[in-house]
């Protein structure tokens, strides 16, 4: 079976990231510990960059998926 995937949503499109959730990560734990980082993240770096919160999650696993963003539906 193939690793979960996550999306890391957002307003601007060019800040939207997916990324692969770690093995060893619980699926139902995932959104709990991408949360923490990214919050620890944004309390050290109030401006930080989406690609600074790849980087973050990274470090812990979580690995980078490229894709390309469709229309939107309503």
């Amino acid at each position: 079976m193939s690793a979960p995937l996550m999306i890391l949503p957002s307003h601007d499109f060019s800040r939207i990231r997916l990324v692969r959730v770690p093995d060893d990560i619980e699926e139902h734990e995932a959104f709990r510990h991408a949360t923490g980082l990214i919050a620890t993240l944004e309390e050290q770096r109030p401006n930080c960059t989406a690609d600074q919160i790849v980087e973050v999650l990274e470090d812990h696993g979580f690995v980078p998926v490229d894709f390309v963003l469709g229309p939107e539906a309503d």
